[in-house]
């Protein structure tokens, strides 16, 4: 049974294949209202349910918080064949060639207002 977790970030996997968009894995865990994690830890535990229960998601559209992706991996395949370009980037990973293009940009929900103090009447 998948956590609540995997169910919010599910639901934004599904926001970015719609957009055509991708996003970084501490966006994604805020907006599903948790964080990432050491390194992205608790988002890459979170993808893993996510590829398990719901295959059919785009699981890869989440990328690290450095944008670096393993070349030849499944992640940068995926993501070439969505049509983002990815460029070399050193060692053995590639990075979004254009982030400012690809990277989804949900609008920030501005927290409730406080409650104004309830003075007692006289």
């Amino acid at each position: 049974m998948a956590s609540t977790r995997a169910e919010e970030v599910a639901e934004l996997l599904w926001e970015l294949k719609r957009a055509a968009k991708v996003a970084k894995y501490s966006v994604v865990a805020k907006k599903a209202g948790f964080s990432a994690g050491v390194n992205g830890k608790a988002m890459d535990t979170c993808l893993k349910t996510v590829r398990r229960d719901w295959p059919h998601l785009q699981w890869w559209r989440a990328v690290s918080d450095t944008g670096l992706v393993v070349k030849d991996s499944e992640q940068a395949t995926k993501l070439v064949e969505a049509g983002i370009t990815l460029k070399a980037g050193k060692d053995e990973t590639m990075t979004l060639a254009a982030p400012e293009d690809v990277l989804m940009e949900w609008p920030e929900v501005p927290a409730p207002a406080a409650a104004a103090p309830v003075v007692a009447a006289k």
